[in-house]
């Protein structure tokens, strides 16, 4: 059954108008945070409320020192700071502020704002503008908003994983409960991978894992124990499909999508329809397939044809 398309909104049907955004008073807790960003050595700009939403937030200016990038999101990409470094000094302005929540220790976190930071940091900046929220676990959903460099699969799965670790020390509710902050479960289970080989080749998974994988509803540090078992059967399987490739390229086949040939040859869901077997079915018939797999039956042609998902580039 195709998506049922969400209705499009009436025109001027939600939220505030101009003129409510930034009436009426802010209620206590945005005053404190106003009192907290003094305290700390910032500024309080402007108190006023979502367009959209009503909520109250503030527009502040942090000194630079004190802000930090949440501890789960991915890895800072260097080129990409060079670049805006080099826009924001050749503009002399910093147009987009970051988002950021105030820690318990008078750090503030920025979930969707490392780049721009470091690119200021960089340049040598004392402060930096922020839009800043009062509801500190609002740094979980808002990674979901990080379009400042589109994340790769590495990425995303490193940062997702990341943040489950987090939240499971923090806040340890059952990992369906965040659904929207983990967006796929076959993040989870990806990011362990990735952290045990920086260059495993999750895209030739993926596919897979997103119609076999799910949320589990048990709390988050014991479903952490069970992603490590479903990454250490997706691991076992790479083995078996690298062996596999190996025996190809013993017979002369050479493609930069020899994984994307065989995991295809061994993919059960290929021609399944209905509701999929389990991860652990589904696995496991992977894995014999792997080893059982019979390069003299392959063909140059087939293997010109498979395309797909080349191997990632090394980490």
């Amino acid at each position: 059954m195709p998506p049922r398309r969400r209705k499009k909104a009436d025109k001027d049907s939600r939220g505030l108008t101009a003129t409510e955004v930034s009436s009426g008073s802010a209620p206590p807790p945005v005053e404190d945070l106003k009192r907290q960003v003094e305290a700390d050595g910032g500024a309080a700009l402007a108190a006023f409320r979502d367009p959209l939403g009503g909520f109250w937030q503030l527009l502040a200016a942090l000194p630079v020192d004190k802000v930090e990038p949440t501890p789960f999101q991915r890895d800072l990409s260097d080129a990409h700071v060079k670049r805006l470094a080099a826009v924001i000094d050749g503009l002399g302005r910093f147009l987009d502020p970051i988002i950021a929540v105030r820690g318990k220790d008078g750090i503030y976190w920025t979930p969707n704002g490392y780049h721009r930071l470091s690119a200021m940091k960089r340049l040598g900046a004392k402060s930096v503008v922020a839009l800043l929220l009062a509801e500190p676990e609002l740094a979980y959903k808002i990674l979901a908003m990080n379009t400042e460099k589109a994340h790769n699969l590495r990425e995303k799965s490193l940062e997702v994983i990341r943040m489950a670790r987090d939240l499971a020390a923090v806040a340890p509710r059952a990992e369906s409960d965040y659904a929207l902050e983990f967006e796929e479960p076959a993040f989870l289970t990806l990011g362990i991978c990735y952290e045990k080989n920086g260059r495993f080749a999750g895209g030739a998974y993926h596919a897979v894992l997103k119609r076999i994988d799910e949320f589990s509803g048990a709390p988050l540090p014991e479903a952490l124990q069970m992603r490590d078992g479903r990454a250490a059967r997706v691991m076992e399987l790479e083995e078996a499909v690298g062996a596999a490739m190996q025996s190809l390229k013993e017979r002369g086949f050479e493609s930069p999508y020899l994984r994307a040939f065989v995991v295809a040859r061994i993919n059960p869901l290929r021609f399944h329809k209905g509701e999929a077997p389990s991860f652990d079915a589904t696995l496991e018939k992977m894995l014999g397939s792997a080893r059982k797999f019979k390069p003299e039956s392959v063909k140059a042609e087939q293997v010109a044809r498979a395309g797909g998902i080349a191997d990632e580039p090394s980490a």
